[in-house]
């Protein structure tokens, strides 16, 4: 059936089921949405109930849009006379292009009411379909330029949804010359390996059937080694062949390499969460500057970041969403970082089901709640492993935040100052929240703890999502004088006057980018700290092989520094368990015995090759599942 066709039948349809009265002018494809556009917003208001029946029974994600559009002053007036003020109301932006009005507002809750009769209010004086976002509490420069470049290219991103929307509701199947449906296609899913495999770093998979091909990350080696995916492999071109490329977090290893899919011919979209994809711009080019500054070969532009923004397209958790013509996506809280996620894809009309867990944790931390491990259905689960060696056990967080505090009381009462080399996002937080709890409960002297790099952004980014935060921390963060992240003790080190102050000053504790000392404004205070043993260098997230960080942690006393020469290592060297966002070996073990349903296979990848195959081979003996320890280039056929 033709698209075109294929509108039509669901105008049919939907006619059949809206009360009378109510005219649909047009429906349209518009991204993984069917837009419903109608003379009657306020009455499709009125019927409470109406989308959620609609979507439910044409299967669709609805979204319903005015023809007629009520002049934007006069609506913001009305929006301001309907919400109480109480709401927090900060910004209001209209898109005439879509038909929707961005309310941004300290209290969202508020402007949307209970059971979202606010919304529908609104929607009844205006006519505009209002979407409602939280007012940062801690103002990120990010998010607010995100959101008016994405103003600013309204007219090509509906362009750009609509050529989307049609291409995922295209006809898969084939017809004979009289029109006629011809047998199916011999029916099978394969992923290809294009990194990731027996080693820590450039995550990107190929989800390919007869009719689609999805990329699953697209990230580079955290050792600088120009490590990227292997995406010269025929499978994968021409790029614009591509369906979609879906993120399942952040991090530099999944994510530092999408822009170049876009200098490369790529022009389909990228699924994500909202904090994924904001994380990921700022990261995206916080890379690019680190990279400049060290004289390394920049990769891409930041014109090919602001690419991959147009071509955003975010998803909450839960929401299962068409992106190609025989596959939806469902997002799953991961418990790793921000919006990380474990991505679901149901392949076909029941056919095949895949997870790909990206980097997971399956225990509860100060920011997030663990990982799911329920699905509808599942028959492949690719699974992370980087602490899959039989020996890989961290100790439980309230010990690791205890032997911390012992760490930071003697560097301190010795007159040395504290270095936490920490990624800007989820390990920075973690350490801030437990180091502002035991400030303030009297467990550590009350001393400056500098922030450097990426880490106050990524924080603000943090309070502007507190929905995929835990529930403890959501309530400490919107508690008046109480969030967490506000604390006094705290500073952001933005100049480099400041960071020098913080070398030759007090007695203080300094969290800083980049986790693994793989460049970033952590070099600086190891070139000018590391020969005074007073001090200490504390890691508390995981270090990849070849890796600065990896090479002090094995016991190195001097390292290279390139044109800087060779640094000597003096400084106490504290490596802290126990604060990583990943699942030890105890953890995916139980994971993979709750995982329901059971697959019939299991991958496992992200980790060194030893931990890979120890990890693989420990799931096979203990639950008998096929399991597999994959190579790069390697092709699996799953049917």
């Amino acid at each position: 059936m033709l698209i075109e066709e294929r509108l039509k039948d669901l105008k049919e349809k939907i006619n059949e089921k809206i009360p009378r009265g109510i005219t649909v002018t047009q429906v349209e494809f518009e991204g993984p949405e069917l837009v419903i556009y109608t003379d009657d917003p306020k009455r499709f208001a009125d019927e409470a109930d109406l989308i959620k029946i609609l979507a439910r029974d044409l299967r669709k994600r609805i979204v319903v849009r005015p023809t007629v559009l009520e002049d934007p002053e006069k609506a913001s007036q009305d929006i301001k006379a309907v919400v109480p003020e109480t709401a927090g109301i900060s910004d209001i932006f209209f898109d005439p292009d879509t038909g929707e009005v961005l309310i941004e507002a300290e209290k969202p809750g508020v402007v949307i009411g209970k059971n979202g009769a606010t919304l529908r209010e609104i929607t009844k004086h205006i006519g505009w379909t209002p979407k409602v976002v939280r007012t940062p509490p801690i103002e990120s420069t990010t998010v607010k330029q995100i959101r008016q470049y994405l103003r600013s290219v309204n007219e090509e991103r509906k362009q750009f949804l609509r050529t989307i929307g049609r291409r995922i509701h295209r006809d898969i199947t084939p017809k004979d010359e009289n029109g006629k449906d011809t047998p199916k296609k011999d029916q099978w899913v394969r992923v290809t390996m294009l990194g990731c495999c027996r080693e820590v770093g450039r995550a990107a998979f190929l989800l390919t059937t007869p009719d689609s091909r999805i990329l699953v990350d697209c990230g580079d080696k955290p050792d600088n080694s120009n490590g990227t995916p292997y995406l010269y492999l025929p499978e994968i071109h021409p790029l614009s062949s591509l369906d979609a490329v879906v993120l399942t977090h952040a991090h530099l290893d999944h994510c530092a390499l999408v822009p170049l899919l876009y200098k490369y011919g790529y022009d389909g979209p990228v699924y994500s969460t909202p904090p994924t994809r904001d994380l990921s711009a700022m990261l995206q080019l916080d890379y690019l500057d680190v990279i400049h500054k060290e004289d390394r070969k920049v990769p891409y532009s930041s014109n090919e970041v602001k690419a991959y923004i147009k071509h955003s397209i975010t998803l909450n958790y839960s929401s299962v969403t068409d992106i190609a013509p025989d596959i939806k996506l469902t997002f799953h809280n991961a418990g790793h970082i921000l919006g990380s996620a474990i991505v679901h894809f149901h392949i076909g009309d029941g056919l095949y089901n895949i997870a790909f867990t990206g980097d997971f944790n399956y225990s509860r931390s100060r920011l997030f709640n663990p990982s799911i491990s329920q699905f509808p259905r599942l028959e492949a689960l690719f699974m992370e492993s980087t602490y899959g060696g039989s020996n890989d056990f961290q100790p439980a967080r309230s010990d690791a935040e205890i032997k911390l505090y012992e760490t930071i009381n003697a560097v301190l009462s010795r007159g040395g100052k504290v270095i936490i080399p920490a990624f800007a996002v989820g390990r920075s937080q973690e350490v801030m929240l437990a180091l502002e709890e035991g400030m303030r409960l009297e467990r550590i002297p009350k001393v400056k703890i500098y922030l450097d790099g990426m880490i106050r952004e990524a924080t603000a980014i943090h309070t502007t999502y507190p929905e995929y935060l835990n529930n403890d921390l959501r309530n400490q963060i919107f508690r008046e004088g109480m969030n967490p992240f506000l604390a006094d003790c705290f500073q952001q080190v933005d100049s480099p006057e400041l960071r020098e102050k913080v070398i030759t000053g007090d007695p203080c504790v300094i969290i800083t980018t980049s986790g693994m000392l793989n460049g970033g404004p952590v070099m600086e205070y190891l070139i000018n700290l590391a020969q005074d043993a007073k001090n200490a260098l504390v890691f508390v997230g995981y270090q990849a092989e070849g890796t600065q960080g990896r090479r002090i942690q094995k016991g190195w006393r001097e390292v290279p520094m390139g044109r800087k020469g060779t640094i000597t290592i003096n400084l106490e060297i504290v490596t802290v368990d126990g604060f990583s966002g990943h699942s030890d070996r105890r953890q995916l073990m139980n994971f993979v015995g709750q995982v329901q349903p059971k697959p019939e296979k299991i991958f496992c990848i992200h980790g060194d090759e030893n931990n890979t195959i120890d990890l693989a081979s420990s799931i096979y003996k203990r639950y008998h599942i096929e399991t597999h320890s994959p190579m790069n280039l390697e092709t699996y056929r799953m049917i």
